[in-house]
């Protein structure tokens, strides 16, 4: 299940959490975007870099204990040589790009999803009739306003039967045929825990409340909906 999905079923964790624990308060258009498009049970899902480790762990755990062919780049501020096989490390400004190329089991990529919550993992593999790719770069760091123009929606891109995995996306028609998707973060303000001192755990642990508003067009028909959400 996708983290916008979360949020809109009170689903809220860790993983939620992580994803909005960049954000400051304002307004943040054009998140979570996603075209799908529907062909008879085929499925075609284009989205922003937002979904991505999620894509990746979903996709993983079909492949399960298999080994698959594995491309793509892990994205970090933390060096990960000795704890990650790669071919190749990039780096700038502090930010690390291990290029992967090489045979994986899905548990294997889950384990790592684990170990390492606050990397990015662009990876390409497919299982099946999934097929999941990724661009294997760092995604651009947007800041709060209006952004200019639309963002072209492509950053990550699933082809699948599956519908269930399909219908997180584009919960609210189940057997949609076309459907473009935007989201609005709103953060109004920060939950800080209580009884911490250390300003570095307070900042890691501090959550976010805010609203995020969705609005779809899904075969042609235009809808709008809000969630309140703390993460």
């Amino acid at each position: 299940m996708n983290f916008i999905k979360k949020v809109f079923d009170d689903k809220v964790d860790e993983g939620v959490h992580l994803q909005f624990q960049k954000f400051s308060r304002g307004e943040f258009r054009n998140r979570a975007m996603i075209e799908a498009k529907n062909s008879k049970g085929k499925y075609t899902i284009k989205t922003s870099a937002e979904f991505a480790n999620g894509l990746v762990r979903v996709v993983a755990g079909m492949v399960g204990i298999e080994n698959v062919k594995v491309t793509g780049a892990v994205v970090s501020t933390n060096d990960l040589t000795g704890e990650l096989d790669f071919k190749e490390k990039k780096q700038f400004q502090g930010v690390k790009r291990y290029l992967i190329d090489q045979e994986m089991s899905g548990e294997k990529i889950i384990e790592l999803l684990d170990r390492f919550p606050k990397t990015f993992f662009a990876l390409s593999f497919e299982i099946n009739d999934t097929k999941l790719k990724i661009k294997p770069k760092a995604p651009k760091s947007g800041k709060p306003g209006k952004d200019k123009g639309k963002p072209k929606v492509d950053f990550c891109s699933l082809k699948t039967t599956n519908k269930e995995l399909a219908e997180s996306f584009v919960f609210e028609n189940t057997d949609f045929k076309k459907a473009e998707i935007n989201h609005t973060f709103f953060i109004e303000d920060m939950v800080m825990p209580e009884g911490e001192t250390d300003f570095a755990k307070i900042r890691e642990m501090a959550k976010r409340k805010g609203k995020i508003v969705r609005e779809s067009v899904i075969d042609e028909k235009e809808m709008k909906s809000e969630k309140e959400f703390v993460a």
